[in-house]
């Protein structure tokens, strides 16, 4: 097992072995107090208890950045279960529909609109453990499910890491029967344009920056994340293209006309960093930023 070296003010290094949380209730206390900054999810319900013959509890419910409902399940080490009894939840949320609105409404005070907006085509299930083996990963990519594998582990007596094994994005029913109409029906003309394009080479950047990124489509945005949005990807205007970054705009020294600091104001898609992409020489300027954020999440 490889170690994690540690640096001390005086140059020192010691090496800390990544240890397995001694119970699981651990890891499930830590990610539900930390689970907005460490998955992008708000937080709804612990042990959440499901009304059904066979019964059974969620481990922890909540609702993504995009409006996506999640189910998190915990183990402390290796157990293949897990993705068969998150997907066994997942089957029971898909529905109960109104059951997770009505505790969105009430634990996020969400209005009756918004809670209306709640993205089902993709409802996610986030395991948690202390890893997963190689067949755990080819499970999940077998599943038309939208399913991230997290490995947990403990370093030293004050830090903890998640690290993404696998990251699949599933498909809705809806949108299959979309492509099913469309395939019987009269070719669409494609829209074309500096900017469409642009947009295409904006895309093929970010899913290249490394493994498990998947796209997550809304209609105001498109956002590109691993466990968290790392950036979001508005429709192509007139003669700019917006992107905004989960890069902290007090670290990076903003260009007018390129970069601008959007912390507390209203816009579509995540992250407190806008880009304004116009040409391809943008697309190049912006590729440090594009790294930064996909590495912070």
């Amino acid at each position: 097992m490889v170690g994690l070296k540690l640096f001390n003010t005086a140059g020192e290094v010691s090496e800390v072995v990544p240890r397995l949380a001694a119970v699981e209730a651990d890891v499930q206390d830590l990610v539900e107090a930390h689970m907005e900054a460490m998955l992008g999810v708000r937080f709804l319900a612990s042990e959440y208890v499901i009304d059904c013959v066979d019964g059974g509890r969620i481990d922890s419910l909540g609702i993504d950045e995009n409006g996506a409902p999640v189910i998190v399940e915990y183990k402390r080490g290796t157990d293949a279960g897990v993705i068969n009894q998150g997907l066994y939840y997942m089957a029971w949320l898909t529905n109960h529909k109104d059951a997770f609105r009505n505790l969105a409404r009430c634990r996020l005070r969400l209005g009756a609109t918004a809670a209306s907006q709640i993205l089902w085509s993709t409802p996610r299930l986030i395991c948690v453990a202390g890893d997963f083996t190689r067949y755990d990963a080819h499970a999940v990519r077998e599943h038309r499910r939208s399913i991230d594998l997290a490995r947990c582990r403990y370093f030293g007596s004050d830090h903890f890491g998640l690290e993404t094994v696998a990251s699949v994005t599933g498909h809705s029913t809806q949108a299959k029967r979309v492509r099913r109409r469309a395939a019987g029906a009269p070719p669409v003309r494609k829209q074309g344009g500096a900017m469409a394009e642009l947009a295409q080479a904006v895309d093929e950047v970010l899913i290249g920056l490394g493994g498990g990124v998947t796209r997550v489509q809304r209609k105001q945005y498109r956002a590109y994340r691993r466990l968290r949005n790392f950036a979001s990807v508005c429709p192509p205007q007139q003669t700019k293209l917006l992107v905004y970054l989960k890069a902290d705009p007090k670290d990076i020294d903003l260009v007018p006309g390129f970069t601008r600091d959007v912390t507390g104001l209203g816009h579509h898609g995540t992250g407190d960093l806008e880009l304004q992409l116009r040409t391809e020489r943008d697309l190049k300027r912006a590729q440090d930023l594009f790294r930064l954020s996909y590495t912070a999440a």
